[in-house]
């Protein structure tokens, strides 16, 4: 039996420290500030990155080097058969297609499986903890591949954000819309079904927008996963506090569902939305068959 490792990247909201303890490998996404080179959890925590969008820091993602994708592949293969790499959805990112490239040359052809299942933050996280499961069920890594990629549209994510300065620098509102917005307290709300970010709605206020977002779950969970069972999680960029508050919203909605994880979302998508914002997800339950 091969031994098969996981690999996957931050944008999963995995820390390093959670990576140990799953067993697991999480290549930190880069980031410059003011022009200076960091990774996330490595060089750049949580704290510090607030504190330089609190600063109107000039903040960029970018995607990993070739080099350091390839390096954590190749300590890995020192100990292991093959690895199975779960990066962001190549919607998202270009990083997923340079996985890919550098995994169908030698010496990582038929050793390195690179994951494009279309997924991001709190399902990419769960897509890690699947992979894990049948890797401990003794399945080989194309038979692990095929499932996450058959099960790769089995998930919804709906986010709400407390400003529209973020949206506005990535293009995906006009500054018109933006000032407007912030004027009559539009607070939108985004979706992913799929591998791209797409508007879903917009409201007014945030209570509103947690409504929506908990609504179209609801309707999600009733209709789209029909008679499956599902991973709910959620993940947020606001306080404590009101972090707790929305954990409460979602375990009220939801008597007869767990809450497995609720954690602050990585940086990479911090980076895009900014501070205040909240998310939920559901991911179906994988069937290995």
């Amino acid at each position: 039996m091969s031994r098969i490792a996981v690999a996957t990247d931050s944008n999963s909201g995995i820390t390093q420290r959670q990576a140990e303890e799953m067993g697991i490998r999480v290549l930190p996404m880069p980031f410059f500030i003011n022009g200076e080179l960091f990774f996330e959890d490595i060089t750049l925590t949580q704290e510090e990155f607030y504190k330089k969008l609190d600063e109107d820091a000039d903040i960029s993602t970018s995607q990993p080097a070739p080099g350091d994708v390839t390096d954590l592949w190749d300590a890995l293969l020192k100990e292991y058969d093959q690895v199975i790499y779960i990066p962001m959805s190549s919607g998202l990112s270009a990083s997923c297609e340079t996985a890919e490239a550098l995994a169908a040359d030698e010496p990582y052809e038929g050793r390195v499986f690179v994951v494009d299942n279309q997924r991001i933050s709190i399902t990419q996280r769960q897509s890690v903890l699947d992979a894990l499961e049948m890797v401990q069920k003794g399945m080989s890594a194309p038979e692990i591949v095929d499932v996450l990629m058959r099960e790769k549209l089995e998930a919804s994510i709906y986010i709400t954000v407390d400003t529209l300065k973020y949206l506005k620098k990535g293009g995906r509102v006009t500054p018109a819309g933006a000032a407007l917005g912030s004027v009559l307290n539009i607070k939108p709300v985004l979706q992913i079904q799929g591998e791209k970010l797409d508007a879903f709605a917009k409201v007014r206020g945030m209570k509103a927008a947690r409504l929506k977002m908990l609504d179209a779950m609801e309707k999600d969970i009733r209709q789209r996963f029909a008679g499956h069972k599902v991973h709910l999680a959620a993940a947020y960029t606001c306080t404590e506090e009101e972090a707790a508050g929305w954990r409460t919203q979602i375990e009220e909605r939801f008597p007869d569902l767990e809450l497995e994880m609720m954690d602050p979302l990585s940086l990479s998508v911090s980076c895009h939305i900014g501070k205040g914002a909240m998310a939920i997800a559901v991911s179906r339950v994988v069937e290995a068959r």
